[in-house]
């Protein structure tokens, strides 16, 4: 059954469910870890922000994602991994589609995506790169990839670097 149009596609199978959940993660310069003893898992290579319509809000990985990379002098042939959050499946599947990621998809949500695993709001950025960074330190990658919409408008990415390797 439609979830917002009465003709519309978007169903609560091809929509990440609303869950609770919790991820935590320890940011800090380079120096104060080593200052601690810390061994740091990787390292923030660049960041960005974007905004794009509200009626659109689903594609604001697209434009977010190509400001990250372009900050880091990279292209998605860099990137090794990629979590990209799916509020819904159309949504995902645009962004992919609009990235040229359509052959790539043995790097994207590698153990599923928040239709298969919730989408706990508040949590949601920091779940993904959690799970971005143990993949990349147990598969030995070197880049990967965080990136999600925000509703409104919004779309985040933050790209990282693996230090374990």
């Amino acid at each position: 059954k439609p979830v917002f149009k009465e003709n519309g596609t978007v169903t609560a199978g091809s929509s990440s469910g609303r869950n609770d959940g919790a991820s935590a993660l320890m940011l800090m310069a380079a120096e104060k870890a080593q200052e601690l003893g810390l061994r740091p898992m990787a390292r923030i290579v660049s960041q960005a922000a974007c905004g794009v319509s509200p009626e659109i809000m689903g594609i604001g990985p697209v434009p977010s994602t190509q400001k990250a990379l372009q900050r880091a002098n990279l292209t998605l042939d860099n990137i090794d991994l990629i979590e990209l959050n799916e509020a819904f499946a159309a949504q995902s599947l645009a962004c992919i589609k609009a990235m040229g990621l359509e052959n790539s998809m043995d790097k994207i949500n590698i153990n599923g995506g928040a239709i298969a695993l919730g989408h706990p709001l508040g949590a949601s950025g920091a779940i993904i790169l959690t799970k971005l960074l143990h993949d990349m330190v147990r598969l030995g990658k070197r880049y990967g990839l965080a990136t999600l919409c925000i509703a409104g408008g919004q779309g985040v990415a933050t790209i990282v670097e693996n230090m374990n390797i």
